[in-house]
């Protein structure tokens, strides 16, 4: 999860340097779609050979790589994938159907972690991912991102009656957060920036971390901090946690997609840009942070952030490192 450093906004476009607001913040595996019998050629839709859409095409299926457990973004609902990425995902399969002349063309849905996520795109198993993954320069060595959807901020989840209230109070102790994510980097540079050092413990997925939480095996699950909103949310208990810490990084999250395709990358772009300007994206918001969400029907309560509204109004694929 590149990452801005806290009051210093690194959305391209954007002309104020202001703070953001800090944010407060499963079920059966889906079966893939089996594929459907390759498709001839459609007139009239360029595509190079080994390109995105000419392999969607020939395949016969759209395959996108989701997050089983990352609450409101991506997640399993009654065993299918649901959430904000994936509803802008849904939108960006749409416009491939409509590109291919193909409107019953299937999705086939691949299961990835923080771990696994980025080679699932760069391999070619998935030909776009829908989570919280952040736009860094050392996964676009490997992969290519479009317009940022969000922009998430690092901070940790602990027990409601915990004395840690902020990073200085965690010097010494465990922490846990997912494998593959850019949390550890913001966590490891603690020793420079507050003089503290942490152990870190790796889990799967940050939902695996909670049990870790419950145990009392480490002392606080760090990640994004709507990402830490919906865990605890997803909870038995939701009272039982709280997300403290000031925002060590901002990070913006986007949708990946296969390297050195212009034409794939065109398609999802001007995708997004659309749902941007048709204030969709607006609305999506809303109805995942600012709503009911399933399966609980728990409300989020979390605000459209300042940054991220005014990277609505400049929205760019470029950031800064």
């Amino acid at each position: 999860m590149t990452r801005w450093h806290v009051c210093r906004p690194r959305v391209a476009g954007l002309l104020t340097a202001v703070c953001w607001a800090a944010q407060a913040a499963p079920s059966a595996p889906v079966a893939p779609v089996a594929p459907a019998a390759p498709a001839t050629q459609k007139a009239g839709v360029p595509a190079t050979a080994g390109s995105v859409l000419q392999r969607i095409r020939q395949s016969g299926t759209v395959r996108i790589a989701y997050r089983e457990s990352a609450v409101p973004f991506s997640y399993l609902v009654d065993g299918k994938p649901a959430g904000y990425s994936i509803d802008l995902c849904m939108r960006v399969v749409a416009a491939i159907r409509h590109r291919l002349a193909m409107p019953a063309l299937p999705v086939s849905w691949v299961p990835v972690t923080p771990n696994t996520r980025v080679a699932a795109i760069a391999d070619g198993t998935a030909h776009l991912e829908c989570g919280t993954t952040t736009n860094t320069r050392e996964r676009r060595e490997r992969v290519a991102f479009t317009i940022p959807h969000f922009l998430a901020g690092t901070r940790m989840l602990v027990k409601t009656a915990s004395t840690i209230n902020d990073w200085t109070d965690i010097r010494g102790k465990t922490v846990a957060l997912a494998a593959g994510a850019t949390s550890r980097a913001a966590v490891e540079r603690l020793r420079q920036t507050h003089a503290v050092d942490v152990n870190i413990l790796e889990v799967g997925e940050v939902n695996d971390a909670l049990a870790l939480l419950d145990a009392g095996r480490v002392y606080a699950v760090v990640a994004g901090n709507v990402q830490l909103a919906g865990l605890a949310a997803a909870a038995k208990d939701p009272s039982q946690y709280a997300v403290r810490g000031a925002m060590l990084d901002i990070e913006p999250y986007a949708m990946m997609l296969p390297k050195d395709d212009a034409e794939f990358k065109t398609l999802v772009d001007r995708t997004m840009m659309a749902s941007i300007h048709e204030r969709e994206i607006h609305q999506l918001y809303r109805k995942w942070f600012q709503s009911p969400i399933p399966p609980r029907g728990v409300t989020l309560n979390v605000p459209m952030g300042y940054l991220l509204m005014e990277s609505f109004r400049f929205p760019s694929d470029k950031v800064a490192d």
